[in-house]
């Protein structure tokens, strides 16, 4: 099974191809200059590995939530490069990515979602996947809170933005973790094994929220 797989809903642009178990990958931290990186990434990668685009066997994206430009790039990229090859496609969830980065049993991620507001969801690991125990949101984060009294682990960029969320609750907080191509992939690989992608047409961001910004009065 060989796998394209990428990432631009944050500021970390990544890119990863899995061939057979063995892992390539680039990332770059971007800003707002995925559309820049993200092509040539993917044609290093793909040069590195002798391959042609029409060899792999899929694509996989993260779908979001995240940046909403982020997220129209890359679901902008798969669709076209799904296209170009006849390639299927299937959209990872961002925060679920997030959860794979880290051995943690129990997992939320959280990214920083602006206007006062943060992308939050749960994950538990069972084995080698991940069960999602509470699906991804939009709140502010004072209304945060955890599934249940288990030790969870906090991850992403929503720590860092607000220092205080659930403060003293989790056993771990690491600010650090981002969405990756090479979690995407991980994930992405037995739904693409098993037939799950869908046509180039299908493939869709997950906003989670529908407003980009607020209004006058709002701020």
């Amino acid at each position: 099974m060989k796998i394209l797989a990428f990432d631009t809903s944050t500021e970390l642009c990544s890119a990863a191809l899995w061939l057979d178990g063995e892992l390539i990958e680039r990332e770059e931290m971007a800003g707002n200059r995925h559309s820049e990186l993200l092509l040539p990434m993917i044609q290093y990668l793909l040069a590195e590995a002798g391959l042609a685009l029409p060899e792999l066997d899929g694509l996989a994206f993260g779908k979001g939530p995240g940046s909403f430009t982020g997220l129209r790039i890359g679901c902008g990229v798969a669709q076209g490069l799904a296209f170009a090859a006849d390639l299927p496609v299937h959209g990872v969830t961002t925060l679920a990515a997030m959860a794979q980065e880290t051995m943690a049993t129990s997992v939320l991620s959280c990214i920083d979602a602006r206007m006062h507001e943060v992308y939050v969801a749960a994950y538990r690991r069972q084995g080698d996947a991940l069960e999602e125990v509470v699906a991804p949101r939009v709140l502010p984060p004072e209304r945060v809170d955890l599934p249940d009294a288990g030790g969870w682990t906090g991850v992403g960029t929503g720590f860092s933005a607000y220092p205080a969320l659930l403060h003293g609750r989790l056993i771990a907080v690491d600010p650090l973790v981002h969405p990756r191509a090479r979690a995407i992939a991980h994930l992405a690989r037995p739904v693409l094994v098993a037939g799950g992608g869908v046509p180039a047409e299908s493939a869709e961001p997950f906003y989670v929220r529908d407003k980009v910004a607020l209004k006058t009065v709002e701020r």
